[in-house]
């Protein structure tokens, strides 16, 4: 029998490749036989590196660059098994996590971190790049990774902007002669769930800028800035971004990816799950096991469990979904796409102990269904 394990993170207590060897473990207390492929995966938000380059066996690559108000600090890049491909998440050097939450101003905050990522990679050779854009603490519309590649944006007298979202307001041109000209010989798939535009009520500082820091008289000065630096953009190339759809992800670094980077935005499931050659596991197992840290509606919006799961029903197998919680009103929706469902915290265990010992509990709930499921299709 062979099973293929591909759960997300549970936020909080477990990353994917834990959660995905918790399961392994639970599956081996009932039978040391069956043969185990671990594909942990991710939706292309935070943690999609690591899933990528543990599935893939890969490695990851440290280096220092500069975090988002400027300061140093050590990110890494992961380079997938092909020893071709490389995994940037703009997290790593341009996060919110990188913050207090005092320090939070995307008037000042800036992505010339990821650009330097990007340096530090077209450097060791690389050409194909898989972009994660979750997890940022920027809204200044990519312009920072442009500022580190080189590309110069300028006011009105051709004085270089400062770094930051509050400063795109005095853009008026941008000049690519010292672009690095190695992203022209690149592919980037950007992985994003976001369909945002860059700017107006459902655009970068609308929606996401209050959880960056953004006041109300900010998200107004940072969308006036960034419609600056679309209609400065659409000049320099041709491409409006006001209402593109996915060009206001990550403070409007989307936007930047799609306007001036060789490549294509799609779903951050169906990149990861594409670059594990996940389909091609599955065709050859008997069952699949997938989770995350607590599975709602919400999934159904492109989770990782959801993506495994189209996977998995349309190659006919069967796949059981095993979550921190479910929240029970969801239930509904969820059965369709799964064999089975269950929770870690099922009554009998609190949510509380679930979460704090939670590769105990995730091991001992896998071992509960397997048992079941082997003694229920007669295959023990």
């Amino acid at each position: 029998m062979k099973i293929v394990l591909a759960p997300d993170s549970f936020k909080g207590s477990l990353t994917a490749i834990q959660a995905a060897r918790a399961m392994a473990d639970g599956i081996r207390d009932v039978d040391p036989a069956i043969e185990i492929v671990m594909l942990p995966a991710a939706d292309g938000g935070e943690g999609t590196m690591n899933s990528l380059v543990g599935s893939t066996a890969g490695k990851t690559v440290t280096v220092v660059v500069q975090d988002p108000l400027g300061r140093k600090v050590k990110a890494s890049y992961g380079v997938l098994g092909d020893g071709e491909t490389c995994v940037i998440e703009i997290a790593e050097a341009s996060g919110l996590m990188l913050l207090t939450e005092e320090e939070r101003n995307p008037l000042i905050t800036s992505t010339f971190g990821t650009g330097q990522l990007i340096i530090h990679a077209l450097d060791a050779g690389f050409r194909k790049f898989i972009i994660g854009l979750g997890g940022s603490a920027t809204n200044d519309g990519g312009a920072g990774l442009l500022q580190a590649l080189g590309m110069k944006l300028m006011d009105a007298n051709g004085a270089e902007l400062l770094q930051g979202g509050g400063s795109l307001n005095r853009l008026s041109s941008m000049d690519q002669t010292h672009f690095d000209e190695r992203i022209s010989e690149s592919t980037f798939l950007i992985a994003c769930d976001v369909e945002n535009p860059l700017v107006g009520p459902d655009g970068a500082s609308a929606i996401f800028g209050p959880q960056k820091g953004a006041s109300a008289e900010m998200v107004d000065v940072l969308d006036h800035n960034l419609t600056k630096l679309a209609l400065v953009v659409e000049v320099f190339t041709g491409i409006s971004l006001q209402g593109r759809k996915g060009a206001g992800a990550a403070g409007g670094a989307g936007g930047a990816f799609q306007a001036l980077f060789p490549g294509e935005m799609r779903r951050g499931i169906e990149v990861v799950l594409d670059a594990i050659s996940f389909a091609e596991h599955v065709t050859e197992a008997d069952l699949v096991l997938t989770g995350e840290g607590k599975t709602d509606s919400q999934t159904l919006s492109g989770k990782t469990p959801f993506g495994v799961a189209q996977v998995a029903n349309r190659e006919e197998k069967p796949i059981i979904l095993i979550s921190g919680a479910i929240d029970e009103e969801s239930r509904e929706l969820l059965a369709p796409l799964f064999t089975e469902l269950h929770a870690v915290a099922d009554g009998t265990i609190s949510s509380k102990e679930s979460i704090d010992h939670a590769s105990y509990y995730l091991r001992l709930k896998t071992k509960k269904v397997m048992e079941n499921y082997l003694s229920n299709h007669n295959l023990e």
